[in-house]
């Protein structure tokens, strides 16, 4: 089943797995969505009968013939859809980020721990087997203790990111908006926030729900041992690009107990991004197209030998091996490729960056606690929605 068929929800996941469900031996059922012209379009795609097509996820779970749910809404209904279907029994494809906010993160993880469902998180770059790869270098010593992974996502746009067409079909009278604004709070039909809802605070932390979320979790991968982060700090500025809340340059900043650093830097003003690399202090990984190199830092050359490791597969935006990913886990166990161990650790990642980046503040975080302070020991609160 599918909740939230919009264009993401549509060509990533209701598109691809109809296409190959004879390679994963599926079928699609149902999908659910608040707007009538997606719904309408899902269940033509699919071929599905009406009664299979909903404007209430909740209907949908009650479908005791569903075994998985794909959520593709908006960020602020991915905690609440993914916590209900799994107390349905169903697995869950989370699209990132897993959620809006941190202590609903949590909920999901709690969640998911306590119910043995199976989640995959849509950071599709998870799937990439180079870093899988980097990640076994790492363990075996290849590079020594590690010191910083560095990566960046950026764009570039005339007319500003995000700001994607608005289909004139979409009314107060055919979409349900207040269902839609879920636990955001109150306010009126807006075409410009349902289409472009990565621009707003109430919906989306923009650039680091967005895209850094695609290369957060893969460098917690490639460090050999996801953590939860013990520092955060961002940046972000909105120079160019001010039809929004969100910033349109940001750079993260996230230090672990075992002394790795990350680096991930964003843009949505400037398509120039930063080397995927991840340093170690005997000898350095750089990441390209399906391989890895390996060099070693030059006090060090006598030990370790250079070498790149190319034809890593699965490379690039493969939602085929994503999906097969999950199906593989929901049906013979073990661990998908974006679990929710790395999804909760990354969530801490993306949702202290924005506290910092909107508070002004370095934070530091206490897995056993689950509680944010300041360097002073100051206690803050999570973002969160509206009381």
């Amino acid at each position: 089943g599918f909740v939230g068929v919009g264009n993401q929800g549509f060509n990533t996941h209701v598109r691809q797995l109809k296409n190959n469900a004879a390679k994963h031996n599926i079928h699609v059922t149902t999908a659910c969505d608040v707007f009538s012209e997606y719904r309408d379009r899902a269940q033509e795609f699919m071929g599905v009968k009406s009664d299979n097509i909903f404007s209430d996820h909740r209907k949908m779970l009650e479908r005791r013939d569903i075994d998985a749910v794909v959520i593709a809404t908006v960020d602020h209904w991915h905690a609440p859809v993914a916590i209900e279907s799994m107390e349905a029994d169903k697995h869950v494809l989370i699209e990132k980020p897993m959620t809006r906010y941190l202590s609903e993160g949590f909920d999901v993880y709690d969640t998911c721990k306590r119910t043995k469902r199976v989640m995959q998180i849509g950071a599709v770059f998870c799937i990439e087997e180079k870093w899988h790869k980097a990640a076994q270098l790492v363990r075996d010593g290849m590079i020594g203790p590690l010191v910083l992974g560095q990566s960046s996502y950026c764009r570039n746009s005339p007319k500003g990111e995000w700001n994607y067409t608005i289909d004139p079909k979409l009314t107060d009278a055919s979409v349900d908006w207040k269902r839609w604004l879920g636990n955001t709070g109150t306010r009126p039909f807006n075409a410009d926030h349902f289409f472009r809802w990565r621009k707003y605070n109430h919906y989306c932390c923009g650039i680091l729900g967005d895209l850094l979320a695609h290369k957060i979790h893969p460098l917690m991968i490639a460090s050999g041992n996801p953590e939860f982060p013990n520092r955060v700090a961002c940046l972000g500025t909105k120079q160019i690009t001010i039809d929004r809340d969100v910033p349109d340059n940001t750079q993260v900043l996230a230090n672990f107990p075992s002394g790795y650093t990350l680096m991930v830097v964003g843009s949505t003003v400037n398509q120039q991004g930063l080397p995927e690399m991840l340093r170690g202090h005997h000898g350095t990984l750089y990441f390209g197209g399906d391989k890895v190199d390996l060099k070693p830092e030059t006090p060090f050359g006598d030990e370790i030998d250079p070498e790149t490791f190319s034809g890593l597969k699965p490379s690039g935006a493969d939602f085929v091996a994503e999906h097969a990913d999950w199906f593989n886990v929901i049906r013979n166990g073990g661990e998908t490729k974006g679990n929710i161990d790395l999804s909760m650790r990354a969530q801490v990642v993306i949702s202290l960056a924005e506290m910092s980046e909107r508070m002004s503040l370095t934070l530091l975080f206490d897995e056993k606690s689950r509680k944010i302070t300041t360097g002073t020991g100051q206690e803050v609160q999570p973002l969160n929605y509206p009381a």
